[in-house]
């Protein structure tokens, strides 16, 4: 998991800051739109390694390497171990704690929208539902609706330009990019990286709503006036579109921006080039090579069409069956050694144990005490390639803490 959060963590930076180099002062909006969005679903997808790219140079056949399995004879380390595992649980619930809360928070925040709709009196103009607040706001909206002061709204105080805005919002959806950034953020509180792309896809948000009214109405100076003077000193609301977002001289002078065609696709390439690196950099370690030998071995990780070999019950009760049935050898008791040692061993196409090897020993009889052991295990359930049984390689890693 740890490293499926550094994975993850490491593509946002890298996606955030090829955004703010390359993207974020070009008007290509619609294609920020799509990269900022892809770029989260990319980054949370792509560390799982749910599918790989073949090498194109032949590689030799990789042995799968198990977690390390720890065996004491020192009661201080089975009490350091204990510790460890309640400061995790501890971690565990204070990540639980606080993304409840946040999920309650982000409740009340939705169902609040709703709850106006119905306490509020509602008017359709134009097929536009508009929801008339009773309290002076700020025009924004969320879902299907715009909110408005009804008192503005009756003296005529709000342009239609503002109206058109909010419009844009709603039949572009930017709503449903709010919500999905929204609960990633409740998922993965602890990583700022959401924060930031939350920000940026409101602003461009702003960029693609602005670009809708100038559109329509052809007036930019004076809907830039209109926004300065209509946002100052109000409020912006959790979870909506509003008009008054980040009204920076950034975002006025991306309205009168000049557009390059031959710069934009530039751009667009070398963001395609850098997505294709890490596409093939975060999976070219972990990717699936199938691959026989004159004995059909096969190499295996995951793949549609390829299962892995399964101990009765799951890995976990083959790490307590090495456990339970270690003894630890007199002699390297009384060197009071510590140490880790590897064993591979090959899973025949019968479920079967064979081909024990050391890879590394600690010496003792350490090396020969694990194979024993292996020696011991009932049948697994042997790993399937395309519907035919195959042998898979092993490498475990015994880590040994003798009394001292």
């Amino acid at each position: 998991m740890i490293t499926y959060l550094l994975k993850s963590g490491l593509l946002l930076a890298v996606f955030y800051a090829v955004y703010k180099l390359l993207l974020e002062n070009e008007r290509m909006f619609r294609f920020n739109r799509a990269y900022l969005l892809g770029s989260l679903i990319f980054s949370l997808v792509i560390p799982l390694q749910l599918f790989s790219i073949a090498s194109f140079f032949p590689s030799k056949i990789k042995t799968i390497q198990l977690d390390e399995i720890m065996i004491v004879a020192n009661k201080s380390i089975l009490n350091e171990v204990s510790y460890n595992q309640i400061v995790y649980f501890f971690l565990g619930a204070i990540y639980v704690l606080i993304a409840a809360i946040l999920l309650i928070r982000f409740a009340v925040n939705v169902s609040s929208f709703f709850f106006k709709m119905k306490k509020n009196s509602v008017q359709f103009i134009d097929n536009q539902k508009l929801v008339l607040m009773k309290e002076s706001i700020l025009p924004h909206s969320f879902w299907n609706a715009i909110f408005i002061s009804k008192e503005d709204f009756a003296n005529g105080k709000i342009p239609s330009e503002l109206i058109a805005h909010e419009k844009a919002h709603l039949e572009q959806k930017h709503t449903l990019d709010i919500l999905f950034v929204e609960v990633l953020q409740i998922v993965f509180w602890f990583n700022p990286m959401f924060v930031l792309f939350e920000k940026a896809i409101k602003l461009n948000h702003e960029f693609l709503a602005d670009e809708a009214v100038n559109r329509q109405f052809g007036e930019i100076k004076n809907y830039q006036n209109l926004l300065l003077d209509f946002a100052s000193n109000k409020q912006t609301v959790a979870l909506a579109s509003t008009i008054n977002y980040l009204i920076t001289k950034k975002r006025l002078l991306m309205m009168t921006k000049k557009e390059s065609v031959v710069k934009e696709i530039g751009k667009v390439f070398i963001v395609g080039v850098v997505c294709s690196l890490l596409l093939f950099a975060f999976n070219a370690e972990a990717a699936v090579q199938t691959s026989f030998n004159g004995k059909n071995n096969i190499d295996v990780n995951e793949k549609a069409d390829v299962a892995q070999p399964q101990f009765p019950g799951g890995i976990e009760k083959f790490y307590m069956f090495v456990g339970q049935n270690f003894k630890m050898p007199e002699e390297f008791s009384k060197q009071k050694k510590d140490g880790k040692l590897f064993i591979e061993f090959m899973v025949e196409k019968d479920g079967s144990l064979s081909e024990f090897k050391i890879v590394k020993d600690l010496g003792y009889g350490a090396g020969e005490e694990a194979i024993r052991v292996l020696k011991l295990s009932p049948k697994w359930i042997p790993a399937t390639e395309n519907g035919q049984a195959v042998q898979v390689s092993y490498s475990l890693p015994i880590t040994l803490q003798s009394a001292k």
